[in-house]
């Protein structure tokens, strides 16, 4: 194995930031104290917003300690009662199914209680001059702010607090409940809830407050981030990737990308998701992280581009991702859902269409991808459904192909077709973005990493697979469908998909020389497949030469039109390459 250079923390230094932000408590404290008297009001309302997951609590004591207001206020004290806010969302949530619900279309206010709002705005009408500060999701509803405060907080950390039992969701107080059930209501209801509070007021913060590491707070000026969030879009970044073990994980990250020894696997990483990755900001020499998803929702157009806008919204549509199974065992037996299907029932408008891009794979690895010609649908369903209530295990050779996978096949998976990779393999996958929509019909009789079997969901994949993508079908459309496209002076294209249901479109470049792109007005996203490094340069010195390395996923803004690739350190006889993806006019 090389020795690891993967960039675990990647960072983009905002131009101009010096004392831009500052750390802990006290200096935060004492940053917002200078900001109120700066406001020469003699009453001041200081509003700390907060999106869902933030420790509310927490954030209020810290700063009554510090700030000494004349009046304190919670924002939860005006919510509806609990019982009533489980009403409002129980029908997004999928009665008893343990996975999945269906994307809530409600606001933020529809969580208070219009009458409890009064009161307190009442309060803070009658207090005499002073500072009035209040906290909480909402904190807004309650008065007009003087000083606006948004405590942000990335939801990778927050699924990382459900699991640790440190916080509830939106309205209520259920901490102890499965971290699996508090996921599925962030997902469906409190994520788009507190997302679409937020875009309404990302554009007035005076300051952000980074809640990621509660002990060691970072507040930053509103106005820097905005820069940052310009800045980012005008070259190639890289979001903070994160890892976690799996029930079928495999050790393969461990080494490349420099990860603990001691935990048993690790079975993904996600190193380009912005809904769950977070970016981190360096402003002033203060490390400031926040929720990549940030950046779609503030510069939607210079970083996805017209077309992709027109037809997405500020929604970032291409997803990629590791799945480590070297060491480790089979993913689960899988369908996606039809685009129909999947709007009908959760309410996303587009399904997760995918593939398989083997990094490494060991002398026997394999991915099992559609049906063997001949197959009796009722027959293997029934199958399933016995394995499934305990009788014999399911006989995936019977009924499935599977393939011999080596290192940079390339595997084509659109939604519909019956699909895992086996183990001993190293996938990059490529993706569309709706990735929790994975309808498992088997998964090889082992129990998750919370020592009790994973939801199956048969019905649901039943209802999916497409029958007539049997062998002589996926060995035409599905697998290595490569295709030689340009060439220059040490490099050639190829075009490795993806099939035509699908939006995203995959260029491979192999190179040992330096080898032109273009974003052609639309985002891309990459990853060094082969070799040490590379570099990413202007051609017009648009920006500085952003550094990749090995197995790294960057993306590149629709807004930077050309830009070149050149390789550095060293490579094997095959020399570099990369892979990358865009939406298809």
């Amino acid at each position: 194995m090389r020795k690891s250079n993967y960039d675990k923390f990647p960072c983009v230094a905002v131009p101009v930031s010096d004392g831009a932000a500052v750390q802990g408590w006290d200096a935060t404290g004492e940053r917002l104290r200078r900001a109120v008297a700066e406001r020469g009001q003699a009453k001041v309302i200081l509003a700390v917003e907060c999106y869902p997951g933030v420790d509310e609590s927490q954030v209020l004591a810290k700063l009554a300690a510090r700030l000494k207001p004349a009046l304190t206020m919670a924002a939860r004290e005006a919510l509806w009662a609990p019982a009533q806010i489980d009403s409002l969302v129980a029908l997004f949530l999928g009665g008893d199914d343990p996975v999945f619900g269906f994307l809530s279309g409600l606001t933020l206010p529809q969580f208070f209680d219009p009458e409890k709002l009064k009161r307190l705005r009442e309060r803070v009408a009658a207090e005499p001059p002073g500072l009035v500060l209040v906290v909480g999701c909402g904190a807004v509803l309650v008065h007009e702010p003087d000083i606006l405060v948004y405590a942000d907080l990335t939801r990778w950390e927050a699924q990382l607090r459900f699991r640790r039992n440190e916080t509830s969701n939106l309205g209520v107080e259920n901490r102890t409940l499965a971290a699996s059930q508090q996921y599925k209501r962030a997902f469906f209801v409190d994520w788009r809830v507190g997302d679409r509070w937020k875009r309404r007021w990302m554009t007035t913060w005076d300051f952000v407050l980074d809640t990621n590491h509660p002990q060691v707070p970072k507040l930053a000026e509103g106005e820097a981030v905005r820069r940052g969030l310009q800045h980012a879009t005008t070259r190639p970044f890289r979001v903070v990737p994160f890892f976690d073990p799996a029930p079928w994980g495999g050790q393969w990250m461990k080494d490349v990308c420099d990860l603990d020894r001691g935990t048993a696997n690790f079975g993904w990483c996600f190193d380009c998701v912005p809904e769950e990755n977070s970016l981190l900001f360096d402003l002033g020499g203060v490390r400031v992280e926040l929720p990549a998803i940030n950046l779609v929702f503030a510069q939607p157009r210079t970083l996805l581009g017209e077309a992709v806008h027109a037809r997405f919204g500020d929604e970032f549509p291409i997803r990629f991702d590791f799945l480590d199974t070297m060491g480790g065992g089979n993913l689960s037996f899988q369908v996606h859902p039809l685009t129909e299907y999947i709007q009908h029932h959760f309410g996303m408008h587009y399904t997760q269409d995918e593939s398989y891009y083997l990094l490494d794979a060991a002398p026997d690895a394999s991915v099992f991808l559609g049906l063997k010609d001949g197959v009796d649908p009722a027959a293997m369903l029934r199958e399933l459904a016995a394995a499934q209530a305990g009788a014999a295990s399911f006989q995936a050779g019977r009924h499935v192909n599977q393939w011999p996978a080596r290192k940079h096949d390339h595997f084509l998976i659109p939604a519909g077709t019956v699909h895992c990779s086996g183990a001993n393999a190293m996938v990059l996958e490529i993706s569309a973005t709706p990735y929790m929509f994975t309808f498992k019909m088997w998964d090889w009789a082992r129990l998750g990493l919370d020592g009790r079997p994973r939801p199956i969901h048969l019905d649901h994949g039943a209802a999916n697979i497409q029958w007539d993508r049997t062998t002589e079908w996926v060995l035409r459309n599905l697998v290595n469908a490569i295709t030689p496209m340009e060439s220059g002076d040490g490099w050639r294209e190829e075009r490795t998909g993806l099939h035509e249901r699908e939006f995203i479109e995959t260029r491979r470049h192999w190179f040992t020389k330096a080898v032109p792109h273009h974003t052609q007005g639309g985002v891309n996203v990459l990853n060094l497949v082969e070799g040490d490094a590379a570099v990413v340069e202007s051609p017009v010195g648009a920006f500085e030469p952003f550094v990749i390395h090995y197995a790294e996923t960057f993306i590149v803004p629709a807004v930077v039109g050309p830009y070149t690739i050149r390789p550095t350190g060293t490579a094997d006889e095959r020399g570099w390459a990369t892979i990358k993806a865009y939406v298809r006019a």
